[in-house]
């Protein structure tokens, strides 16, 4: 009996020996697991890391829907058919998820499908470096029209985004600049946009240009001097008129007869557009006026031709 006793208690110690070591075991794959994943998760998205330009804007979301819901009530109606939800989709579709340096243009033509409209001929209104004075000129005059009078370019204004393959999917820390990546939603975006929109051009179209640049008004790697320039159809747009402004008390660097004014005519011409170039567009000027009333430049107001 004793030694059967002893027998017994051996066996016991020994199935609760091999049970701590089974535990101990299960303890340590846990933590070498749990060490692996973390591990590759931070391989999984360095992209996390910190870009140099802002990240998503706050509340993207609501912003996008808002804006587009005021467009279309408040501003065109008629264009009340509009589905701002699905809108909202496919831009969300266009990035969420993805590499913010591998965007295609694929990625967002559902979405420039969705939102395209037709603009009336001869309000067509283009600019490069001008851009507070153009879009106070369009606020205060009716006539012309922008790419930010757009819906697309309306709901996408001073908006950033990005995406990111990682969990949630969209980063509010930071996007890639161009000089980053020249595929970011971004800069695909706007590309996408401006070709789209002097695509639909027709009639005279106009474009704003800043004659105190010290580089010069014209600038061929410009949205405009790289895209829409190239874009504009010969078959419907008859004429371009060219309004070369000057800052209120700011330099004349360039006149309608400077050499990259020249560039943009030799272009235009080779595409068969007619050309007029006016310096000061009065319009234009009686409103950098306003805010500069008693400025020997706005004394007379009179054209610089």
């Amino acid at each position: 009996m004793p030694f059967q006793q002893g027998s017994a208690r051996t066996r016991q110690r020994t199935v609760l020996l091999v049970g701590v070591a089974v535990l101990l075991g299960a303890l340590v794959l846990a933590v070498v697991l749990a060490s692996l994943l973390t591990h590759g998760k931070h391989e999984g998205s360095p992209k996390m890391l910190q870009w140099k330009d802002r990240g998503t804007t706050k509340n993207l979301q609501e912003v996008i829907l808002g804006r587009c819901y005021n467009y279309i009530t408040e501003r065109y109606p008629e264009l009340g058919d509009k589905d701002c939800l699905k809108i909202w989709e496919s831009l969300k579709d266009a990035f969420i998820y993805k590499n913010p340096c591998n965007i295609t243009s694929e990625d967002y033509q559902p979405l420039m499908e969705l939102a395209s409209h037709p603009i009336p001929c001869n309000k067509s209104l283009f600019w490069s470096k001008t851009n507070d004075l153009v879009h106070r000129y369009t606020k205060s005059n009716q006539n012309f029209v922008t790419l930010e009078d757009t819906l697309l370019g309306y709901m996408a204004d001073r908006i950033s985004w990005c995406g990111d393959p990682s969990a949630p999917g969209i980063n509010y820390e930071s996007c890639p600049k161009r000089s980053e990546c020249e595929s970011n939603p971004s800069s695909v975006f706007w590309k996408m946009a401006s070709k789209m929109f002097a695509e639909a051009a027709c009639g005279v179209v106009q474009v704003m240009l800043n004659g105190s640049v010290e580089a010069g008004a014209f600038r061929s790697s410009s949205i405009f001097g790289s895209i829409e320039v190239f874009n504009l159809n010969p078959d419907k747009v008859s004429e371009v008129h060219i309004w070369l402004m000057h800052d209120i008390g700011g330099p004349q660097s360039e006149s309608c007869s400077g050499h990259s004014i020249q560039r943009l005519k030799s272009i235009l011409e080779d595409r068969n557009f007619r050309i007029i170039c006016e310096n000061n567009y009065r319009p234009v000027q009686l409103l950098q006026c306003v805010h500069n009333p008693d400025h020997a430049d706005c004394r007379l107001c009179t054209n610089s031709t």
